[in-house]
């Protein structure tokens, strides 16, 4: 299998020691309404939403114990503040609220890794077909057909644990953290009920990342076939089968946890915002 390698732009070192915006206040009773019909029809969130999802990890090793990576997630959210209430079952709005990612970054084996750099986008659909197989090459698992909500840049930093072959370690935290691009109107509103802007918060989240040896075969299909455009030794894109995770080279991952906003603005910048995710990211390799 022939790959190409993604260059590095960020020093290892300069990466994994890279700072990143404080986001330790909460914020707390914000108002969400993936519908994009105005605060009167909005849902508040005491805290935080409930994610769920997947991704495909793939690695490069670069020698001396350090790699790359890049990563292709998809994520649902299920709820929030741990009520396990589904946004389809709010009698204010019918929407299915997913996001996908694309990040790389760098690490060392067996200890840890940073996030260099990518991008978040997220949707709210009426179609519920999250997990779903498509038939062309768009939408990926049902993620990415929605009315965009939110884009957003990864921001240099967070990460998580790994062990010695690069996997993330099991129900380890991996901290995300990005800036919002762009916003749909009518969508985000702050405690106070006024819309909120580029830079009215920051954000973080946690999510606990375990490898998945024996992914879905529409999982294959869409979210390392399709979605990653990686074909992995003995997989068969057509029928999702012959996959298997190969120590310190790629690792699928299934993930949980929170998504969360912070109070405290970041001084000349725009606002930070967060997703939960899968631990690592995809790396540098794909098939060429």
């Amino acid at each position: 299998m022939k790959f190409r390698k993604l260059t590095v732009l960020v020093a290892l070192t300069t990466a994994l020691g890279a700072g990143v915006a404080s986001a330790d206040v909460v914020l707390n009773d914000w108002y969400f309404n993936p519908a994009g019909s105005g605060l009167g029809t909005a849902r508040q969130i005491s805290q935080y939403w409930d994610i769920t999802g997947n991704a495909f990890i793939d690695l490069t090793d670069l020698g001396g114990g350090n790699f790359s990576f890049t990563e292709y997630g998809v994520f649902k959210s299920t709820g929030s503040d741990g009520g396990g209430n589904d946004w389809a079952l709010d009698s204010n709005f019918n929407r299915e609220v997913t996001a996908l990612l694309t990040a790389t970054g760098v690490g060392n084996f067996g200890s840890g890794f940073s996030f260099t750099a990518g991008t978040l986008s997220m949707y709210a659909g009426a179609t519920f077909n999250y997990g779903s197989l498509s038939a062309g090459v768009a939408p990926v698992f049902g993620a990415n057909d929605g009315t965009p909500l939110a884009t957003l840049s990864v921001i240099p930093g967070g990460g998580g644990a790994v062990d010695p072959n690069g996997n993330p370690v099991s129900n380890g935290v991996v901290t995300l953290l990005t800036k919002f691009d762009s916003m749909a109107a009518n969508t985000w509103f702050m405690p106070n009920g006024s819309p909120m802007g580029l830079d009215s918060v920051v954000g973080f989240a946690f999510t606990n990342a375990n490898p998945i040896s024996n992914p879905t075969t529409i999982a294959v299909r869409e979210i390392i076939c399709e979605g990653a455009g990686a074909t992995p030794a003995g997989t068969n894109c057509a029928t999702g089968t012959g996959y298997a995770n190969v120590a310190k080279d790629y690792v699928f991952v299934s993930n949980n946890g929170q998504f969360k906003l912070n109070a405290v603005p970041e001084p000349g910048s725009l606002a930070l915002i967060g997703l939960g995710m899968l631990g690592l990211a995809f790396a540098s390799r794909r098939k060429t």
